[in-house]
């Protein structure tokens, strides 16, 4: 009898403790979250990337792909680091932003570079150079993003494996991480357009699911069916209006 009511206390017990983990879960992030509504109103944003929140919307952006205060995220192809700041700032001070992109030419300084020597604003953002087949992040990844450069790893003459590319960031990820790419959509029927620097998300999609990556679901608010897909993203007639996609995987686990 004492031995039935001993088990029972401990069935109880564990039923308790698994309650209490669930409910411990931080609820999923929105647009209008602290830590995210926080980091889009950054002061250390420079006001020419404030400038361009109503067309690349950041903070529906870290919403989607799920960013949470400790995060430890690899931006792949950060540019200018428009994304940079804002991630670096929602993920807080117990995150860290590895910056995933090809060592600088001689004697060139990335883009990016600004953030990394603002080491007020920004201590948790460091460089990893890569040739994007192998990511060699020191810790286990809860994201990796990257946005607008997708398409610059099928590039004429960068002969980089994309099926490669794509097992790097799977491997770079904890179980259960997610990747999100978010690109200019080219014309349909065309897989891949260099000149215009525009991909096919049907593209993207397959190519990151053969990397083992599940699909999760995509994000519209960056789409403009009112793009003709007949110019290049930079042309002015389409700059900052292109029509955008936004797929977001996850590594099973």
């Amino acid at each position: 009898m004492r031995t039935n009511l001993m088990r029972s206390l401990a069935l109880a017990a564990l039923l308790t403790a698994a309650c209490q983990t669930t409910s411990a879960a931080p609820p999923a992030p929105t647009a209008s979250s602290a830590h995210i509504v926080s980091a889009v109103a950054d002061a250390g944003r420079p006001a020419a990337d404030k400038d361009l929140d109503d067309a690349r919307k950041p903070a529906d952006m870290m919403a989607f792909a799920e960013v949470q205060p400790g995060d430890k995220v690899g931006e792949l192809i950060p540019s200018a680091g428009f994304m940079t700041r804002v991630l670096s700032k929602s993920v807080g001070p117990t995150g860290h932003v590895y910056l995933l992109n090809r060592p600088p030419a001689a004697g060139r300084a990335p883009g990016f570079q600004p953030i990394l020597d603002d080491k007020t604003n920004y201590p948790n953002v460091s460089f990893i150079p890569t040739d994007f087949t192998t990511i060699a992040a020191p810790e286990p990844l809860d994201l990796v993003w990257t946005s607008q450069n997708y398409h610059d790893m099928h590039n004429p003459g960068s002969n980089l494996d994309i099926a490669k590319a794509n097992k790097a960031v799977f491997d770079a990820l904890k179980p259960g991480g997610i990747y999100v790419v978010l690109d200019h959509q080219s014309a349909p029927g065309v897989d891949f357009d260099a000149t215009l620097h525009r991909i096919d998300g049907a593209k993207v999609k397959a190519e990151v699911l053969a990397a083992g990556f599940e699909f999760v679901g995509e994000n519209n608010v960056l789409r403009n069916p009112n793009d003709p897909k007949d110019k290049g993203v930079f042309d002015p007639s389409i700059r900052r209006r292109t029509d955008q996609f936004i797929l977001k995987f996850k590594k099973p686990g």
